[in-house]
């Protein structure tokens, strides 16, 4: 059961992403991004109900407070990269977290890859290659050179590196509690620390929410399934495996970039979000 949690995962995550596109289109990304946190808070509030409360130490409390201002950073290059570049140039380079992992786990954790890490990281980047591989006419090395002029492709890097540092940091902070527990409490706590930006930056834009129910109300479904299905996969499962279903995500990001946004180049795009999925099990599998 845990891989059918897990594919509804990847299903639910790309189509939260491809829903807070269309939802840029008609609201401010700072408001987007709040809404997509405060849709999962009732679902976080009841798992502290159905667990058990660990007891916390100061290095749970000491990662978990590091990680935050991290990912709140990560969360609003997310939104601007959504809204900056097509689905199938910019969601594919999450792949790319498991290869800075390699040397944020080893700092952090001390932890060393393998020879299928390596290999991993090979088809990863071969991966991003393939995503612009029409502009090899120009040069053996514009792909990657494409990549700096994509500005989606180019935050959604950054994002990829800052998620190598939190998800440590968020191992960290689970060893020293429990993943059901510290999920729940990292992103409720970050719901509630996201707000005052909001306030700051987009509290005359709140009537926006209630003007787009529709789209805001699609968001904060597929988010939470997201969740749900998160959490109950990884409790099924180890959590490397989970992951890697999930990153089929990529797929069902280019699929959708295809339907929905009529976006170009969708083979080798397809073919590169395959070879980024290959590497991601590669490293996080074996």
């Amino acid at each position: 059961m845990w891989f059918y949690y897990a594919i509804t995962t990847a299903f639910s995550a790309a189509t939260s992403d491809v829903i807070t596109k269309k939802t840029l289109q008609r609201a401010d990304e700072y408001i987007v991004a709040w809404f997509r946190l405060l849709s999962s808070v009732p679902y976080l509030l009841i798992i502290f109900f159905i667990i058990e409360i660990p007891a916390v130490d100061s290095t749970f409390w000491i990662a978990l407070i590091t990680a935050l201002p991290l990912e709140i950073v990560a969360l609003i290059l997310y939104i601007k990269a959504l809204k900056e570049s097509p689905l199938s140039l910019s969601i594919p380079f999450l792949a790319f977290t498991p290869v800075f992992l390699i040397l944020t786990s080893f700092l952090i954790l001390g932890e060393l890859p393998d020879k299928s890490g390596t290999a991993g990281v090979i088809l990863i980047t071969a991966g991003a290659y393939t995503l612009n591989l029409h502009t090899t006419k120009k040069g053996i090395l514009k792909p990657f050179k494409a990549i700096t002029k994509e500005k989606g492709s180019l935050l959604m890097l950054i994002v990829s590196f800052i998620y190598s540092i939190t998800s440590s940091l968020g191992k960290l902070a689970i060893l020293h509690s429990s993943p059901a527990f510290f999920g729940a409490a990292y992103f409720l706590i970050l719901a509630l620390a996201f707000t005052p930006i909001v306030m700051f930056k987009s509290r005359n834009n709140l009537g926006q929410i209630i003007k787009n129910y529709k789209f805001f109300g699609l968001l904060g479904f597929f988010h939470s399934i997201m969740i749900i299905t998160h959490m109950i996969a990884m409790s099924l499962t180890q959590v490397t495996y989970m992951i890697a279903v999930k990153r089929t995500s990529l797929i069902f990001s280019v699929g959708y970039g295809y339907i929905l946004f009529k976006e170009e180049k969708i083979r080798e795009r397809v073919l590169g979000s395959i070879l980024m999925i290959i590497g991601v099990v590669l490293i996080v599998v074996f």
